[in-house]
This record gives C-alpha cells, structure tokens and sequence, in this order.
C-alpha cells in the first residue's frame, strides 16, 4: 500500500470513528478488525520510514485491539513485528520475549507460515548477539516451516542468513555451500533482491577463502542487479566488500574508488532516512520523541498567535531550534566517532588477517607435506597386497581361496581409490590444479563415458538417455579430463543411489558472450532422492546422507566435494535439485570455447597393442633397482610372467655402476632408497646414456613431483601400486618403439 493510498485510508478511519460513539465501535467486529489492519500497516511503513516511535505507538494500539478481540493470529503477528522493531532498536532482550509471545501464540493456533517468520527474526537476533548457536537452530526451524507452506522466498532469505552465520562464525566452507543454495534458488524463482545480497556475501566468503579474483567477480555481479533493481543499501553494502576486496588484492585505486562510492551513497541514504548509521538509531528515536514532545510547543505557538504575543513566539521557536540543531550535532558527532572506530577497526582487522594469512599458509604447507608422506608410505604395502593378491588369483588358487583373494584385491582398490581422492582434494583446496585446454569432441567425449559406466548401469537395471542438442557444435577447447571426471562423478553418484530407474544426461546451451558458450550439463535420475537437511552438506569432504546410506551403497563422501572443487577451477557454478523418493538433478555451469577443427583430436593411447609374438623377449635385459625386499619379490614374479629376465639392485649407486658396465633396455626405479634416490641416479645415468628407457617406478605423489621426473630425464611414470596389465602395456610398449628404433638403423 502506497503512502498516499494510507493518507487516504486514514482519512475515512477518522470520518467512521466519528461518525460513530466508542460504544459502537467496540461492539462493531467488522470496524474492530481494519482498526488492527490500519495500525499493522501504518507500523509497518512507519517501520520502512525509520520512524519507529510511531510504529511503537501503532503496534501498541493494534495489539490492544487484537486482545480485545480475541484476534490470536493478529496478536502472533504484531508481537512478531514489535521483536523486528527492538532488534533494529537494539533491544535484543526485549524482542526475544516479544518474539517468543508470537512464537506460543503461533504454534498453538499451528500459524505456520508466521511461524517461520518469527523463527527466522529470532535468528537474526541471536546472529546480532553473536550467539551463533541459537541462531544456527532458529533458521533451521525457520526452513522446515517454509518448506511445509511451499514458501520459497522466504526459504532463500532464511539460506542467506544461515550462511551469513557461519560466514561470522568463521566455518566458511560451510557458509559457502549454504549461500549457494541460496543463490540458486533465488536464481531460479527470479528473487533478484535475495540474489544480489546473496552474490555480496559469498564474495566476503571467497575472500575468506583466499581467492579474491572470485570475490571481485562475485561482488561486481551483485552490485549490477543491485544498481539495476535500485536496492540501495545491498549497493551500498557492495560497494564497501568491493573496497575492501581490492584493498587485499593491493588495488588500491579501485579500491579508493569503491570506498568514494560507498560514502557518497552513505551520506545519500543517511540524508534521505534521516538516520546517521546503522548504530545511529538511538538518535532517531531521541529525534522522533522530541517531535512528540513538541506537539506541545506547536500548541504554545498557537497560543502565542492568537495573544498575538511576539515575545512568546520567537523565544518557542529559539528553544525548538537549538534543541533539534543540538540533536543534529550529537547525530553527526556520534557518527563521526563511528567513522574513526570503524577505520581503526579495518587497519587492526587488515593486520589481523595478514598474519592468519601467514599462518593458513603455513598449515595448508605442512598439510600437503604431511599427506604426501603418509601417502607414499600407504602405498608402498599396498603394492604388496595389490601386486600379490593378483599374483595368487593368476596361480589358480584352490576354490575356497578364490573368494577371500578377491575380496583382499577389492579391498586393495578400494584403499587405493581413497588415497587418491584425498590427494586430489588436498590439491584443490592447496590451489594446486592446472587446467590444461585441448580441442576435444564433447559430444564423443560423453557418449564414451556412458559406454565405460552402461556395465555398472545394467548391473542396477538403470538404462542411460542421452540428449546432446541438435544446434549445438560439438568441438570445444577445454580441459576434457576435468570434465570427464565431473560427468565420471555425477553418472557414477547417480547410478549407486538408483535400482530399475533411469538416468538422463542433457547438454546445451544457455548464452554466448564474447565467442564463449556457457552450457549447462544435467545429470538427472529418478533415484532415493537427498533431503533439504541433507543437502546442505552436499558438497562437503566426506558428506554422504547418513551412516545407512555410507553402509548399504559405500563410498567415502568425498567425489561431490571433487566435483564442486573442479567446477570452480573451470568457473562454473554446479547446483542440486532433489525430493526424497523421486530423484535428483545435479545440474553445473560452465564456459567452454568453440573451436573450428571439424573433427577435434582425440588422446592416443599410449599402450601396446600389437602381437607380442614379434617382440624377442629372450634377449631382454631389465633392472629393478628397489630396496623393499617385498616389493622386489613381486615385481620379478610380474617380469618372470612376462617372460623377462631382470636383475635386482637396492640402491642408486650400485644402479648406475650396473648400467655402465652392461647393456639394459629398460631401467624400473624406485625413488625413495638409502644412498642417493632415484631422481639423483637417473641424471647421472643421463649424463652418459641419454636413450636408455628408464622408468620411474614410484609410490610418490606424481603431479607433486612431476617437474622433477622431467627435469632427471625419466622416459615415463608407473606409479604404484599399479594394475598389473597397465604394466605390462608399458614395458611392452616401450620395448616395441626400440625394436622399430633398431629396424629404422
């Protein structure tokens, strides 16, 4: 209802209250129920017009007249609004008894819609008093009312404050999924005002996080929709997280000119509102009881006009002025002081987070060092039990045996993924993955991944749809491993939690700007489905439903928490659409580049595939240098099945002194031994054989240390523990390219 339309409704209030005795009117229902009406609305423009004195008096009127009636909903609402007015007011203890009156009211006449609202205020107070707990608590049974009544605005509001909780409590991973979903669904429903404030926060978060080029793009876009939409203070909010985005990252020209800009609207807002700053309301409302109090000077003016008394006049209107110029001054003294606490507080902040900088660094350092240890070590016995239990299932075991050999393989594979996973997050989050662009064929690309999981799909009853859109070209430059590895995820995720269903996979696009597709990659099944509690966690390192789920489908938890580690690599966004026993849609976005090759390169495999009857083994020279007497055991057994004759050396320098004095094709080296390590050995045995084929046979961490193979010279990587035809494809391989080498002479 606009101002003018209140004026007008005020106006007929009056002419029906007069027209009519205080008798009538209490006896009058129907005259009754628009009193509360009136007064509900006119606090609550009075509310959004900072004038909270009168919505004081409004909201104390409205709610005697909803006593006396017996009005139980009105009653809930108004005490709902009195807890939103001292929150602003700064009166937490005072709104959490208003709040709770609503609350009591709300439940017993099952208000759930109002319900919500009043749990979610309560959130807000609990937020201000940093009690972050409560407040956590609070929005949670604010969600599940909101839920219920299929309120989906006030859903995203109640996400953004929730995030914006744990943004405060410092758990800011956490805040960052939560706003996601909050920004999602107001991206969705079209909730623009929840959207921009949406993108402002998770831009503080990513700051938080370390990667304030994200925060930048994410404050930038907010701030559009914002200026776009007119919401003036989210925009004014953003300019000030913009400054200071750009004060981290050392621009401090822009960030100069963020600030300005905040200032500027500042000194708009507070001109328009009347208020000097959000801590100024103590101000306001000494200002709006001072109005009140002068309705009695108003009257002394008039009294003064009619005696004519020239005297009384001037000295009224002296005292009116010095008080509200006394007011004024105090506002611009109060908010002066602000100012210079607030610039003190960002230097002291601005010092503070430099050396939690520092430190984040150092533990994230210590960290990777510490998983890169713990690794190699893990995987060293895990070659024993890979490389033997493959052994013993190739050595016809007795038919009892079989079934406990498989189960000690699977368990093998099973650590072996694990480990893996756990490096590839420690990666993401250490800022450690590179995107590699290729010109590939996406829709080919995709339709092999289908091919290599429809086995496992059968094995569920699950038939696979795939729909590539028809006007959509299908050669791209990207990074097609990290995209595979998505669609790897997401399909794989989808056919563990679905029995007798279907799967579908869609791709097409959604805009172009600049000679750049942004498409859209849906993976959509009609599975267990994950509820709204659940999905808040979605994205976490080691999240799955519950307990049950982790027991009856397995897993670790961890390849969502890939999944939306690699999408924000390739700067895109990935969001979840889910309802418990009907299905889920995860659905991402990213930009991907055209390109004009008609048919784009595909990777060559790197393995053998001819006829190893045209390779002559017998004159096959190979040396293991290892120093794990296990480990040496089982790769002689692999090479005698090979029909191979290796020799055995436990340390670098014996190695080396072995290759000057015979003739070796092919060199497997460990890189961790007593002595000098492998790496040291292999750039000495460069410096006088640079053909030797020499591989690095390593439980190291390889994208680790990947410069540093290059850098010795080794011919190629077999990390361990491998899959024993892997191995053999490269050692046959590599011996085929010498036997063309030696033919080509």
């Amino acid at each position: 209802m606009s101002l003018n339309n209140n004026y007008i409704y005020i106006i007929l209030m009056l002419f029906s209250i007069g027209a009519s005795s205080q008798q009538s009117i209490d006896d009058d229902p129907e005259i009754m129920q628009n009193s509360i009406i009136y007064k509900i609305v006119q606090s609550q423009n009075d509310l959004e017009n900072y004038n909270y004195y009168r919505a004081q008096i409004n909201l104390e009127e409205a709610l005697d007249l909803a006593i006396k009636t017996d009005n139980k909903k009105s009653v809930g609402f108004i005490h709902a609004i009195k807890g939103r007015l001292q929150l602003i007011l700064g009166e937490e203890d005072k709104a959490i008894k208003s709040l709770n009156k609503a609350i009591e009211v709300q439940r017993i006449i099952n208000d759930n819609k109002n319900l919500g609202k009043s749990y979610k205020t309560f959130g807000d107070v609990y937020l201000f008093k940093k009690d972050y707990a409560t407040a956590l608590d609070s929005y949670k049974a604010a969600k599940s009312k909101f839920e219920e009544e299929g309120l989906r605005a006030e859903l995203a509001e109640t996400l953004l404050s929730e995030g914006k909780t744990y943004n405060e409590s410092k758990a800011y991973t956490k805040a960052k999924d939560i706003i996601e979903q909050a920004l999602a669904l107001a991206k969705t429903e079209g909730y623009k005002k929840t959207q921009s404030e949406a993108l402002i926060s998770q831009a503080e978060v990513f700051n938080k996080l370390g990667n304030n080029e994200k925060a930048i793009a994410l404050a930038a876009e907010g701030i559009k929709i914002a200026k776009k939409n007119k919401f003036t203070n989210i925009l004014n909010q953003g300019y000030l997280v913009t400054s200071n985005l750009y004060n981290d990252s050392q621009s401090y020209k822009q960030s100069r000119d963020y600030l300005n800009a905040h200032l500027r609207l500042s000194d708009s807002i507070r001109r328009v509102s009347k208020v000097n700053s959000s801590r100024g309301y103590d101000v306001q409302y000494l200002l709006s009881e001072e109005i009140e109090k002068n309705k009695e000077v108003v009257q002394e003016l008039e009294k003064a006009k009619d005696d004519k008394n020239l005297n009384t006049l001037i000295s009224i209107l002296s005292v009116a002025l010095i008080t509200i110029l006394s007011l004024l001054t105090l506002s611009l003294y109060k908010n002066n002081n602000i100012r210079l606490k607030t610039n003190n507080m960002l230097h002291k902040k601005n010092g503070e987070l430099t050396v939690a900088k520092e430190k984040a660094e150092l533990a994230s350092k210590t960290k990777a060092d510490f998983l890169s240890t713990v690794t190699h070590e893990l995987r060293t016995p895990l070659y024993a039990v890979t490389g033997l239990s493959n052994l013993l299932l190739d050595e016809n075991p007795k038919p009892d045996q079989v079934q406990h050999l498989k189960s000690l393989k699977f368990s093998g594979d099973y650590l072996l993924t694990f480990i893996n996973d756990i490096l590839q997050i420690n990666k993401i989050e250490a800022n450690k993955v590179d995107v590699e662009p290729e010109s590939f064929n996406l829709k080919k690309k995709i339709n092999n991944i289908v091919l290599a999981l429809n086995n496992s799909a059968q094995d569920n009853n699950i038939k696979i749809h795939f729909e590539y859109d028809t006007d959509l070209t299908e050669n791209f430059i990207a990074d097609q491993l990290k995209i595979s590895q998505i669609l790897i995820n997401l399909i794989g995720n989808s056919i563990k939690f679905t029995k007798n269903g279907d799967i579908w996979i869609r791709v097409y696009k959604i805009e172009e700007k600049d000679k750049i597709f942004t498409l859209r990659f849906e993976v959509e099944d009609n599975g267990i489905g994950i509820s709204q509690e659940k999905q808040d966690h979605m994205f976490e390192s080691f999240s799955q439903g519950s307990i049950q789920i982790n027991r009856k489908y397995g897993g670790t938890g961890l390849g969502l928490s890939i999944v939306k580690g690699l999408i924000d690599i390739l700067k895109g966004e990935i969001y979840v659409k889910s309802e418990l026993k009907k299905g889920t849609t995860f659905y991402f976005e990213i930009p991907l580049e055209p390109t004009n090759i008609e048919e784009a390169k595909e990777n060559q495999a790197t393995y053998f595939d001819g006829n190893t009857s045209n390779l002559d083994l017998s004159t096959v020279k190979i040396l293991v240098v290892e120093d794990n007497k296990i480990n040496q055991m089982i790769t002689k057994k692999i090479l005698t099945k090979m029909e191979l004759q290796c020799d055995i050396i436990d340390n670098g320098e014996d190695a080396v002194k072995m290759i000057k004095s015979n003739n070796y094709d092919i060199v497997l080296m460990d890189i961790h031994m007593p002595g000098i390590s492998g790496i040291e050995a292999t750039k000495i045995i460069r410096s006088f054989d640079e053909d030797l084929t020499i591989f690095a046979l390593t439980a190291v961490t390889i994208e680790d240390k990947m410069h540093e193979f290059d850098e010795a010279g080794f011919t190629d990587i077999i990390p361990k523990p491998f899959k024993q035809e892997e191995f053999e494809k490269k050692l046959y391989n590599a011996l085929s390219n010498k036997n063309k080498s030696s033919s080509a002479v």
